[in-house]
C-alpha cells in the first residue's frame, strides 16, 4: 500500500493511476490531445524546478566559496520571490479554479485531486520555513562566515523541499495531464 502523505509516497496508488495507465508519459507529446494548456502547465512545473535548481547550484557556488555573498544573496532573492511567488499563485489557481473541475471528469480519480490539495498545504508549510531561511540568508551577507552557516542550513531545506516538490509535480502531472488528454480542455478555460 503507497502511503498517501506527500513526505512519505513514492507515487501515487495506482487505483488513481489508471488514466496515466492508458497516457503513459511517454506519449503525451504525440497525442492530438496534447495542447496549450499541457504546455503551459507543464513549463510551469519546469521553471518551479529550475528555479530550485538554480538556487541550489548558486548556494553551493557559495559554499565552495566560488561566488562573492552580495551575488549569492541577489540570487537568493531574486529566485526565491519568483519561485514563493509563482508557486503560491500556481496552487491557489489549481485549488480554485481547475482541480474542482478536473475532479468531476473521472470519478475513478476524484481521490487524487484531495491528496494534491493536501500536498499543497504541506508544501506551504515548507515555504514559509524556506522564506524565514531566505531572509536569514539575506540577512547574513555582511558577515561572510554567518553567510556560509546559513548557507549551509538553506541548501539542505532547498534538498528536502526540492524532493518534495518534485514528489508532488510529477504526481499532479500523471494524473492531471492523462485527464485532460481524455476528456479535453475545452471547457477548462
Amino acid at each position: 500500500m503507497t502511503t498517501l502523505s506527500l513526505a512519505q509516497r513514492t507515487k501515487l496508488p495506482d487505483a488513481l493511476r489508471v488514466l496515466l495507465a492508458e497516457y503513459p508519459r511517454t506519449g503525451w507529446e504525440s497525442d492530438p490531445g496534447f495542447d496549450g494548456l499541457i504546455r503551459f502547465w507543464l513549463d510551469r512545473h519546469l521553471m518551479f524546478r529550475r528555479l530550485m535548481a538554480e538556487m541550489r547550484a548558486g548556494t553551493e557556488d557559495l559554499l565552495d566559496r566560488n561566488t562573492a555573498p552580495d551575488r549569492y544573496v541577489a540570487m537568493v532573492s531574486r529566485y526565491g520571490a519568483m519561485f514563493v511567488n509563482g508557486l503560491h499563485e500556481h496552487h491557489t489557481i489549481e485549488d480554485t479554479y481547475y482541480f474542482p473541475k478536473l475532479a468531476t471528469k473521472d470519478v475513478r480519480i476524484t481521490k487524487g485531486f484531495d491528496i494534491l490539495d493536501k500536498d499543497h498545504h504541506d508544501i506551504d508549510a515548507f515555504l514559509a520555513a524556506f522564506v524565514d531561511r531566505a531572509n536569514e540568508v539575506i540577512g547574513s551577507k555582511a558577515d561572510r562566515d554567518a553567510l556560509q552557516n546559513v548557507a549551509g542550513a538553506f541548501q539542505a531545506d532547498l534538498i528536502k523541499l526540492e524532493g518534495l516538490l518534485d514528489r508532488h509535480l510529477i504526481d499532479e502531472e500523471e494524473l492531471i495531464v492523462p485527464v485532460i488528454l481524455r476528456y479535453g480542455s475545452a471547457d477548462l478555460g
